[in-house]
């Protein structure tokens, strides 16, 4: 796990001296991502850069790496998990290894098959490779985005980074805040890839692979997630060994390293069966690590020592106070180089804090929730394709005025928040159902809320077709379109939208600045598309979620884990508003910072503060996005 930043001159002639020392800050501003060390090559048109996290091989991996020779050239984050099968293929087919790193696999691989040798690689990935002799740059991303990939061209060159703070060391750079961008992230609660915060700047977007040759950047899928086979008639049974297998597999690749490595455990079912596999493949007790709360509503630690206690791990725990992780927000959400408001990034964050004291490695059930139905919103999903066919008359005079009189809470689930969340998804087409449960800002609420200059920038994208096009694309995704049915392509919504731009983000990033390598074994290719295959009952049996996956690791699981309601990995952001955070809110959404900053209405800011503070209203979630977006424009311009 590491950092990589470089550029390339589009013509290939020879880049300025000063280019040396672009990489060199770029590399220097993502030190976090690999303490360990730095290399930087340069060839004429190109200029790699890398700073190093050691994971495999430790004495013999540095990077950029060169091949045997001397033609190719890789700077390269991440980890390939099947390097050793596919050391064993390359060496057959005449391929030379110097060391034991995975990442010459890159170099001999794109040797003996081009840029198919995507398609064998099974890891986290973001990589540039140059071709001395095709004058070519080829990069690539891993099949679902678990390492960034940012890129710009500009004067004449390609320049690229893990992160956005990593351009933002280029001075010359022309970086201008996207009008666009701004409201796709107050619906989204981040910028949905490929588009960035910036407008000169785009993301690499996952199973894709980006070539520069001849002046010309082309981006091609070489990876596409498989559709549903709902005429698959295998029984339980045959499934649920197949499954095991699978993930087994997964989880004991994931087990190689050269430095300690843990789990993260938060007594849910994926973390769990993640500790359990890792248990049963290690000769010595596994490392577990989870963090608890005073709070009991959002506690979760009595069933991480649970599932330690079963699986006989060497667990560690720490448990904080609200006050003690609200505390930290303000300086996690700053130094994060994208604006994203998921608040469990701050338990996030310190779940990898204690975890690096003790390891360089931790896996985790990262991918679990999104692939197996784990969500309430996939059960949200299919009730409103019921509740849509009932009366009008119905849901109007009786249904929808009755939830109004329910309680409101500034606890884990508010009820009153809940249904009315779930009552205007239901109003949604199909294709924006799923978006519209875990949006911030409604269009109409943007409409109130943004300055009418900002908006004169963009007119008309706010109407829903604009706002949430990325939504209606991958929803779209599979064609014609009787190839997958909603509830399987709002599936595909959350694999390749939510989980890559809010959860894999907030793992790489919350991880990579305490140099903590995360890995997601529920990702592994294999693991994943048989997921992705099955016919969605298998995953969402009536209202039972993670149903097949349950059944399979049932004698694996102690009951009280089998058994428990999800809980998400959350913080009292509701309570923190209207206390711990109150003054910070007031400071950053104060009248003379906004007009300032000339983006939102201080009046319409001013009047959802009052409202939620008062207890008219539960806007959680409006106002922590709106906070964090200030917090990190507040980086950058003060």
């Amino acid at each position: 796990m590491c950092g990589i930043a470089g550029i390339c001159q589009l013509d290939a002639s020879p880049l300025t001296p000063e280019a040396g020392q672009w990489v060199k800050a770029m590399t220097d501003r993502m030190a976090h991502r690999g303490p360990d060390g730095e290399g930087q090559w340069s060839d004429g048109a190109v200029c790699l850069g890398h700073r190093r996290l050691s994971i495999i091989d430790l004495s013999g991996g540095g990077q950029p790496m060169h091949s045997a020779d001397g033609q190719l050239t890789v700077t390269f984050n991440g980890e390939i998990y099947n390097y050793a099968e596919l050391k064993e293929q390359l060496s057959a087919l005449g391929g030379t290894f110097r060391t034991s790193s995975d990442t010459e696999v890159i170099l001999e691989g794109y040797r003996i098959w081009g840029p198919d040798c995507l398609a064998r690689f099974d890891g986290m990935f973001a990589f540039a490779l140059w071709d001395r002799q095709r004058r070519r740059l080829f990069c690539a991303r891993d099949r679902f985005g678990k390492k960034p990939f940012f890129y710009t061209v500009q004067q004449g060159r390609l320049y690229f980074s893990s992160e956005l703070t990593g351009l933002e060391q280029v001075r010359h750079l022309s970086l201008t805040m996207d009008p666009q961008a701004v409201m796709r992230y107050l619906a989204y609660e981040y910028v949905p890839t490929p588009q960035s915060i910036y407008a000169e700047v785009q993301s690499l977007p996952p199973a894709h692979m980006l070539l520069l040759e001849d002046g010309n950047v082309r981006l091609a899928r070489y990876w596409d997630m498989p559709v549903p086979d709902e005429t698959d008639k295998r029984d339980d049974a045959a499934l649920c060994e197949e499954l095991r297998f699978l993930l087994a597999r997964a989880v004991r690749r994931r087990m190689v390293s050269d430095v300690p490595l843990g789990v993260f455990l938060s007594g849910g079912i994926d973390s769990s069966i993640v500790a359990g596999l890792m248990a049963r493949q290690s000769p010595t007790p596994i490392k577990t690590f989870s963090i608890g709360f005073t709070e009991a509503s959002y506690d979760e630690s009595h069933y991480a020592r649970i599932a330690a206690k079963a699986f006989g791990t060497e667990h560690h725990e720490r448990v904080l106070s609200a006050e003690e992780c609200a505390d930290t927000l303000p300086g996690i959400v700053s130094s994060m180089d994208v604006p994203m408001a998921d608040a469990s990034v701050a338990p996030t964050w310190l779940l990898s804090g204690v975890t690096r004291e003790k390891v360089t490695v931790a896996l985790g059930g990262d991918g679990a929730d999104e692939l197996w139905a784990g969500y309430e919103h996939y059960i949200g999903f299919k009730i409103a394709q019921w509740y849509n066919a009932a009366p009008a008359a119905l849901r109007e005079s009786v249904i929808e005025p009755l939830t109004r009189l329910l309680p409101s809470s500034a606890g884990y689930i508010n009820p009153r928040l809940a249904v009315a969340t779930f009552l205007r998804a239901a109003h949604a087409p199909a294709w924006q159902r799923v978006q519209t449960m875990l949006t911030a800002f409604t269009p109409d609420m943007q409409d109130a809320i943004l300055d009418e200059g900002f908006k004169a920038q963009s007119p008309g994208f706010l109407a829903p077709e604009a706002l949430f096009a990325p939504t209606r694309e991958h929803y779209d995704h599979w064609q014609p379109q009787n190839a997958a049915a909603p509830l399987a392509r709002a599936f595909h919504v959350y694999a390749r939208q939510f989980m890559l731009d809010d959860i894999l983000v907030k793992v790489d990033r919350c991880s990579m600045l305490h140099s903590l390598e995360v890995r997601a074994p529920f990702l592994d290719k294999d693991a994943a598309e048989f997921a992705a295959r099955l016919p969605v009952s298998r995953k969402l049996h009536g209202f039972k979620r993670k149903w097949l996956l349950k059944k399979a690791f049932a004698d694996l699981l102690p009951k009280e884990i089998l058994h428990r309601n999800k809980r998400g990995f959350q913080i009292p952001v509701a309570q923190w508003l209207r206390g711990r955070l109150r003054p910070l809110m007031e400071d950053l959404l104060c009248e003379s910072a906004l007009k300032a900053q000339g983006i939102f209405n201080p009046l319409t800011v001013r009047a959802l503060m009052d409202r939620h503070i008062s207890g008219q209203a539960d806007l959680r979630k409006p106002l922590w996005t709106l906070l964090v977006f200030q917090l990190w424009w507040r980086a950058r311009h003060n």
